[in-house]
């Protein structure tokens, strides 16, 4: 569709090599150092073995959103495909679970950049730091996604620098101290599965990918592409990190602080300097994916907004010239202002719980359209959309299931809350809630 000044609705900017951009910034490749201390300890020692549970887990879930990305190209992600598959009440409680990792995950964002610009200059207050940078966020995401898609270059291109200098320096360490057991880390060990369920919201940019069908070109083709290497590229990267830095620095237990492992690290390989560097480019990362992370909840309240289950005139409101959702962006940089008085640790516990729920969702939409809707039975059919989203839907329950005790609480009660708001939506389930329409008209009308 040509777009011309007067087209009202999003704008198609976006080819397979923007949205895998788009996506990786999302899962910010040096990221992998934010939960590293916490997740080292966890699995004494075996977060590369994590990581490689949680990459063949979303590998099979990555597949299943290729899928359903086909089948309805539209802005809205795991709250679409639930939504036009099992209906609008499962939607909607989909969507909504989705949204308490969501709306928590440019918060922990805007967190890390405080605590770690913090450290570097301790005479400013973190909350400036994280003030400043949610600021500077806001703006970029009201310029709109092609603005966006160039700084993820920027982004992209200096978190693969500092991976790069990152694992030159730790071969030339271990050239002088080998070790005795290289690939010990990969081995199985105690919290192996309860790490790769934490580290399985380090995955989230293959679903941030699909919350931009109506910016890409060519949804149909090009989002299921960047879906799958989004997921690919990133996976390997955090293996590779976890992987190097197990091997320079051996010890999970001995971190000044786990919440800024990283610092420790790269001050053991190359001095001050470039632990200077390490916090330059993390918090370039960390910037990145804060832009991205609220990019993408913005567009799911658009979403919902324009299908009215949101207030619509609100949530629907696209910016006359960027044609960005304007107040959607302002209501997650609302609700990123707790990072101004949360501690990391409890930041964490709040997410995970919806991006399991929704993966696990999202596979069992692909067996319900494509096999029960559709009754596509043959042998390919039935391996297509039949046993690799069952295997992904039991791989995704399994990690669910490691969770912690105080992510189920925080996530039952966001569970709870929903279903008071979308029992007085439909007043007490006796209507529907509305449905979308995935028209590209003025979203007032839709």
């Amino acid at each position: 569709m040509k777009e011309s000044a007067a087209d009202p609705g999003l704008k198609r900017v976006l080819g397979v090599p923007g949205l895998t951009l788009f996506g990786l910034t999302y899962l910010a490749p040096v990221a992998v150092f934010t939960t590293y201390g916490a997740v080292a300890q966890i699995t004494e020692g075996h977060l590369p073995s994590a990581y490689v549970v949680a990459l063949v887990v979303m590998l099979f879930t990555a597949f299943s959103y290729g899928r359903m990305a086909r089948a309805f190209p539209a802005a809205g992600s795991a709250y679409t495909y639930t939504q036009q598959t099992f209906g609008g009440h499962v939607g909607f409680m989909t969507g909504w679970t989705l949204m308490l990792d969501y709306l928590f995950l440019p918060m922990i964002n805007f967190l890390l950049i405080g605590i770690y610009l913090h450290g570097q200059f301790p005479g400013v207050p973190q909350w400036a730091f994280t003030l400043a940078a949610l600021l500077v966020v806001l703006t970029l995401n009201v310029l709109g996604i092609k603005v966006m898609s160039r700084v993820n270059v920027v982004v992209v291109g200096a978190s693969v620098v500092l991976i790069l200098i990152f694992v030159a320096l730790s071969l030339k360490h271990l050239s002088g101290h080998p070790s005795p057991a290289p690939f010990e880390s990969f081995t199985p060990g105690t919290g192996v599965f309860t790490g790769a369920a934490i580290l399985a919201l380090s995955f989230l940019g293959f679903d941030a990918v699909s919350t931009l069908s109506e910016e890409a070109k060519e949804p149909r083709r090009s989002i299921p592409r960047a879906i799958m290497l989004t997921t690919l590229i990133g996976g390997l990267l955090f293996v590779l990190v976890a992987w190097m830095g197990s091997l320079a620095h051996p010890g999970y237990d001995d971190f000044v602080n786990p919440d800024t492992a990283g610092v420790d690290i790269m001050a053991a390989l190359g001095g001050a300097a470039f632990q200077t560097i390490f916090v330059g480019i993390y918090v370039v990362g960390a910037f990145g994916s804060a832009m991205t992370t609220q990019a993408s909840v913005s567009r799911i309240l658009y979403s919902m907004g324009r299908d009215g289950v949101l207030p619509k005139r609100a949530f629907s409101m696209l910016h006359p010239r960027f044609k960005s959702p304007v107040f959607a962006v302002a209501v997650v940089s609302a609700v990123s202002l707790v990072a101004l008085f949360i501690s990391l640790g409890n930041a964490v516990v709040m997410v995970n719980f919806g991006a399991l729920i929704a993966f696990s969702m999202v596979n069992l939409t692909v067996i319900k359209r494509y096999i029960v809707d559709e009754r596509r039975r043959s042998a390919g059919d039935l391996l297509r959309y039949g046993l690799v989203p069952l295997v992904g839907f039991a791989l995704t329950v399994w990690l669910w299931t490691s969770l912690e005790g105080v992510t189920f609480q925080v996530g039952l009660v966001w569970m709870a809350v929903g279903l008071v708001y979308l029992a007085g939506l439909t007043r007490f389930f006796t209507r529907k809630p509305p449905v979308m329409t995935f028209s590209e008209a003025d979203p007032a009308d839709a």
